[in-house]
């Protein structure tokens, strides 16, 4: 079993969007990662060079699948911490965030703010006070590039065209392509479960 089989189980259209979020991929990781602790240690007691061989393998490949378990996490808490209040005040946003981590943006924005009305906001006027001000136009929020370049494979065949606009370029997603694509042009492609992020 590696990550792609792991990815599998946990994506597609097996799970309602209710059920797919980071907690299902973490208990189907440490659900694997059980499974290939337990081959590692049933295969200690073998000293055969065939079979110690096939142990360094199956280490190397638990070691790599715990990396990008970490990577995948880490990756997820940056953006959680870079985003926060974007998260945060948008409900549809909110709703895909786990218990665990809609407590975590809520108690790192609670820090933030703290410190900046404690560092300089406290000596503004009332009025420059709010970080999440809207003032002549422009919101304070920072929310994410939805122009920004994404590596997406198609999980099955996309019977519309996909077109990114402001450009003449239109394409077909076949099952099992990856494409490198602006976020705006798949995020519905990607939400209904037709393509995933790489």
């Amino acid at each position: 079993m590696d990550i792609d089989d792991i990815l599998a189980e946990v994506s597609g259209d097996a799970l309602s969007p209710e059920t797919h979020d980071l907690q299902d991929l973490t208990r189907a990781t440490n659900t694997a990662s059980r499974v290939q602790i337990e081959v590692v240690e049933e295969q200690v007691g073998n000293i055969e060079p065939k079979t110690n061989f096939r142990l360094i393998i199956i280490q190397t490949e638990l070691e790599r699948f715990k990396f990008l378990v970490r990577s995948f996490l880490r990756t997820r808490i940056a953006k959680i911490d870079k985003y926060a209040l974007y998260l945060l005040t948008k409900p549809a946003q909110s709703a895909r965030l786990s218990p665990s981590e809609l407590q975590y943006a809520s108690s790192h924005q609670a820090l933030l703010e703290a410190h900046y009305r404690s560092s300089f906001l406290s000596q503004f006027p009332v009025s420059l006070q709010r970080l999440d001000d809207t003032a002549g136009g422009i919101s304070m929020i920072e929310q994410p590039d939805v122009d920004k370049a994404v590596f997406v494979r198609a999980l099955r065949d996309v019977e519309e065209p996909i077109v990114v606009d402001g450009t003449d370029i239109d394409f077909e997603m076949r099952r099992g392509d990856v494409y490198v694509v602006r976020w705006s042009a798949v995020r519905d492609v990607v939400m209904n479960g037709a393509a995933e992020l790489i």
